[in-house]
């Protein structure tokens, strides 16, 4: 009873704080801020090439300063810091160590079974350039495609600094894609090596990376070595001729390797967005405007003090993310991070929490989908860790609605510690649109304005003017330096893919979003996740979070389904707070929520309860298999999904629905 009380209590706090439209930066965190000067926009925008030029200079260590900013010559293949050369792993290493701070930790490993390491930058400092002795050694050269296929343990990181060090362009997969999307991206970008591991353990078990990896590898021509990383000590096959283990290779390689300066616009990394029924994009990234979009955002949006803050951005390296803000950004900046290699709910659901409090995080970067899931499991559970050491708060990979934001400022942030709702893609490379913690005004479920130097606006979806006020389409307006260069080998597809609609200056981002009154930006999701009910355009994001506003309601997924008379109606999915069981009571209620937060047209007329969504390792929810299981269509491709048994949970539910009708 105490604990239904207290989460009453807290619902009608939460409701109460629905009502302040925007909350400034806490009491003292202004004065203490990186930046706090408003003007900051104005200097950027002023001339964003020299701006972006001098963050360039300012944040890196270059072999050769470039002189100048932009290239736009041959729009949309911009290029940037063009005359500069540099190399990323040296900024992310060897700057560091020669300047004294090998001791100080890189980060804080917290294997799945409580396994615990401290990795200093002296100690990536010394693997990284055995391992990239070793990859030379083994016939990989500058340009090559290395694939990395790792879960997230410290060689990951190793592997990808030392395909850096050297000039090879790495190909990294989450670890959550199963081994036929390995090979096939192996196969689109020709890889010549592959960095695996003998097993992987989730949630208490251990699957066997290796040899299942083994089983899609045959029709590869071009890959001519596998580097195998013991991890979890389980018997694995190995080819003579072609696979090593790392282990081995790295005892037996020289121990200096120094960095090969490179050019700013060679290739760093290629990263492969994952195609529901299309091939997947290889997203191409080069090293001198990324690494000062990533440097430059990282340092600012989180107002990050290497010398005290612990970081801990609670994403996966096989993702854009983990890439930017697990790896390059925080290394770049000397930062301590938090590097963890299970779920949020092994071995229990407080051990994000136990994690903070273990380590005293001082900054937290997570995505929605998890802080949902943590409001469905209670406050009760971070209530009972020291989660004191906060003083910055992320959100990251989707729009966040009000009332996650909310909880996640009360109860995780202690209502002291800002919240940098952020958005970017991987196209974008870095952070695109957030508030600036020292600065900015922020409202809950809005990224605010673009990051400095950064140009975005909304425009029509018809003639592509931009909207002072109201819904259309989200554009970047100029060039930035952590843009994508293209799809790897595909340069019409680019083209096609983005730049086609409104020109080649304009990049379409593929998001829908609306600008209010005061020049804030609400990403409201994807173009295809809006509904169109009876001539009302309705992003699913808006009217999920309608739906979770509703107090016996953890989370919601919406899709828009075909219907006679109004040309789209609403389909949710709803995941329900523990203890609460489905009725047809609760799903007027939800509907009367819906329609009071947006209005009656926006009801959904369908509900279906869920025990839970299926979500992607990374937390993303899978709405393209809940449109496909809606409307009784073959599942496509499910091993990507955290827990595959969900859909067989949600067939039968609506086997069961069927069966009522």
């Amino acid at each position: 009873m105490a604990t239904e009380e207290k989460s009453s209590d807290l619902e009608v706090q939460l409701e109460q704080m629905l009502g302040i439209e925007k909350f400034d930066p806490p009491p003292g965190f202004r004065e203490n801020a990186l930046w706090s000067d408003p003007k900051i926009y104005e200097q950027a925008a002023a001339d964003p090439e020299a701006w972006w030029l001098r963050q360039a200079t300012e944040l890196l260590d270059w072999e050769t300063e470039p002189t100048q900013g932009l290239n736009d010559s041959n729009p949309p293949f911009y290029k940037w810091f063009e005359d500069g050369r540099l190399n990323a792993s040296a900024n992310c290493l060897d700057r560091h160590v020669e300047a004294g701070r090998g001791d100080r930790v890189a980060y804080h490993w917290r294997g799945e079974e409580g396994e615990e390491l401290d990795v200093t930058y002296a100690d990536l400092h010394r693997d990284v350039q055995r391992f990239a002795n070793a990859l030379k050694d083994l016939g990989v050269e500058k340009g090559d495609v290395v694939g990395i296929y790792l879960p997230m343990i410290p060689e990951v990181a190793v592997s990808m600094l030392a395909c850096a060090r050297i000039g090879a362009i790495h190909n990294v997969v989450f670890g959550g894609f199963s081994a036929e999307s390995v090979a096939e991206r192996m196969d689109f970008s020709e890889a010549k090596a592959l960095i695996t591991v003998d097993g992987a353990r989730r949630k208490g078990k251990t699957a066997p990376i290796k040899t299942t990896v083994d089983e899609h590898m045959g029709s590869h021509h071009a890959l001519k070595t596998i580097v195998v990383i013991r991890k979890t000590g389980i018997e694995c096959p190995m080819s003579e001729g072609r696979d090593v283990f790392y282990d081995e290779v790295l005892a037996a390689a020289p121990p200096e390797c120094p960095a090969e300066p490179m050019e700013a616009e060679h290739p760093l990394f290629i990263l492969y967005t994952s195609g529901s029924t299309a091939k997947p994009k290889g997203i191409l990234h080069t090293t001198g405007g990324y690494m000062a979009g990533v440097t430059a955002t990282h340092r600012y949006v989180f107002d990050l003090k290497p010398e005290t803050d612990v970081y801990w951005c609670a994403a996966d390296v096989g993702w854009v993310t983990g890439h930017s803000y697990i790896v390059y950004g925080p290394l770049s900046n000397g930062a301590t991070s938090v590097m963890w290699e299970g779920a949020p709910d092994h071995p229990h659901q407080g051990i994000w929490w136990e994690l903070i409090e273990r380590y005293k995080a001082t900054i937290l970067y997570a995505a929605p989908t998890a802080i949902r899931t943590f409001i469905k499991w209670g406050a009760d559970i971070p209530e009972k860790f020291d989660l004191s050491s906060l003083r910055l708060l992320g959100s990251v990979g989707e729009p966040i609605n009000p009332k996650a934001w909310l909880w996640y400022h009360k109860v995780i942030g202690g209502e002291r510690c800002p919240i940098v709702d952020t958005w970017w893609q991987t196209e974008t490379g870095a952070i695109m649109i957030t508030p600036l913690p020292g600065i900015t005004e922020t409202k809950p479920g809005s990224a605010t304005t673009p990051f400095p130097g950064v140009a975005a606006s909304v425009v029509g979806e018809s003639d592509g003017e931009p909207i002072s006020e109201g819904q259309g389409l989200l554009v970047l307006e100029k060039p930035w330096p952590s843009m994508l260069r293209g799809l790897y080998k595909e340069d019409e597809r680019f083209i096609e893919t983005y730049f086609s609609r409104f020109g080649k200056e304009r990049y379409l981002v593929g998001d829908a979003a609306r600008v209010d009154s005061d020049g804030y930006l609400w990403v409201i999701g994807r173009i295809d996740d809006v509904v169109n009910v009876s001539g009302h355009r309705l992003s699913t994001a808006e009217v999920e979070s309608a739906i979770v506003a509703h107090e016996k309601v953890a989370e919601a997924a919406v899709i828009g389904q075909a219907d006679e008379d109004t040309g789209q109606a609403i389909c949710a999915f709803v995941t329900l707070r523990g203890g609460t069981e489905p009725s047809d009571e609760l799903i007027e209620g939800i509907r009367g929520t819906v329609a009071e937060r947006i209005g009656k047209f926006a009801r959904p007329k369908r509900i279906i309860w869920a025990d839970e969504l299926p979500k992607t390792r990374s937390g993303k929810i899978m709405r393209r298999l809940l449109r496909d299981i809606a409307e009784g269509r073959a599942l496509g491709d499910v091993t990507t999904l955290r827990d595959p048994e969900v859909m067989k949970e949600l067939e039968a539910k609506i086997a069961e629905e069927g069966d009522e009708d």
